[in-house]
């Protein structure tokens, strides 16, 4: 199996696949144009990318299969396309949880203490411990999470930790559910925002979660209170939050950025970031060793399944519903020859399958197939096939 690596990867990873017999192409800069010439000359299987954009143009140059994001989020892969081209997208996601955590307590802290700007005075040469005094502190005040996922959950020990009192909003949360997690359910966003002293974002970036975050959250929200953003850029207005860093002194600390550049280094020209009481980071909240080496060993464990099973966890562009208007389900003999009979008859009747599975009980003398069909075939047809072969014992057709 050839796997082309168009990202910076761990070398651990690198050497797993290798010993699982992969052929390797490591080529950390590609992108565009190169990415372009590299899967057509190569011609790989597989894909492996972690902030590389993958076009259209990029899979139909090849003859891929399956693209692995090593990381979370997938928004720089053109799904869609993929789907269209019967290529599987899959992702690394949950194995970067402690570490976007960990910087979102990192941006708080920050922000409290001021601790880029106590650097750069000291660096300057200034002595100002009379300035840099003035902070409220964290503990005893109220996180607001928005967002429950992997990441979101892992803010919540950290709290505690930290002896912030916590409430959150998720689309899935229940007041259930919110129990069992030891925080306050919030029915909006919005009811967070009026409520916390600081919010983290959470969420992953999809048609439900962009621009989630608008004027009407950050009106809601305190003066002064702490924004963080460890997500994505697209589900915040970033006209609104400059406006409450303008004019509420709202303190954001930002690891992403609507104007990020492609690559892993250029020229950064977001305005956002040039605000006094905005600090920022490089998006690098799933760049730690740990995290690294984790979605390393999950990428090999991805395309090792799907070299041996034909199967691919942690698969994001399956159809969750399909056009299929009925299953009709087959009991046969396990025999040569059965279900290519079945879906001839169908085939010649012009009714699409949609998906299908056959399923051999023990002893592999009987089996049952599920034929999940776009439209109902002929009462009379099924008759036909069923009497056609004396290998298959009853036909069902069941209505979705």
């Amino acid at each position: 199996m050839r796997v082309l690596i168009a990202d910076e990867f761990e070398q651990s990873g690198r050497d797993k696949l290798r010993d699982l017999g992969c052929e390797i192409s490591f080529q950390p800069a590609l992108k565009d144009d190169a990415l372009t010439a590299a899967i057509g000359q190569f011609q790989p299987d597989a894909l492996v990318v972690r902030s590389t954009k993958v076009t259209e143009a990029h899979l139909a140059a090849g003859a891929l299969k399956l693209v692995v994001r090593a990381g979370a989020g997938y928004n720089t892969i053109d799904v869609a396309a993929a789907s269209r081209r019967g290529i599987y997208v899959s992702n690394c996601p949950g194995k970067n949880s402690i570490a976007v955590a960990e910087l979102a307590f990192g941006l708080i802290l920050a922000l409290d203490r001021r601790l880029p700007d106590n650097v750069a005075s000291l660096r300057a040469g200034q002595w100002n411990k009379k300035e840099y005094s003035k902070a409220k502190g964290i503990c005893g005040r109220t996180l607001g999470l928005v967002g429950l996922g992997q990441i979101g959950r892992e803010m919540i020990p950290r709290a505690r930790g930290f002896g912030l009192r916590v409430i959150a909003w998720s689309r899935s949360l229940t007041l259930e559910r919110a129990e069992e997690l030891g925080v306050e359910y919030r029915s909006s966003v919005e009811e967070v925002a009026a409520e916390a002293d600081i919010v983290s974002v959470h969420v992953a970036l999809n048609n439900q979660t962009r621009g989630l975050l608008g004027a009407a959250f950050f009106e809601a929200l305190k003066p002064g209170a702490f924004f963080i953003n460890t997500s994505r850029a697209e589900v915040v207005d970033q006209e609104a939050l400059s406006r409450a860093v303008l004019e509420k002194r709202i303190r954001a600390g930002l690891d992403v950025f609507a104007q990020e550049p492609a690559g892993g280094a250029g020229e950064f020209t977001d305005p956002i970031a040039k605000l006094d009481l905005v600090y920022g980071t490089h998006h690098i909240g799933a760049s730690t060793e740990q995290a690294q080496e984790a979605i390393a060993a999950e990428t090999v464990r991805i395309i090792q399944t799907f070299r041996d099973t034909g199967q691919v966890p942690n698969v994001v562009n399956l159809a969750r519903k399909t056009p299929a208007t009925c299953a009709l389900v087959v009991r046969h003999l396990d025999r040569p020859g059965v279900l290519a009979g079945v879906l001839n008859s169908i085939s010649a009747a012009r009714i699409n399958v949609q998906e299908m599975e056959n399923v051999v009980f023990d002893g592999a003398e009987a089996a049952v197939a599920r034929i999940n069909l776009e439209t109902e075939p002929a009462a009379g047809m099924l008759e036909e096939v069923r009497k056609a072969n004396e290998d298959i014992l009853e036909m069902t057709l069941i209505r979705l």
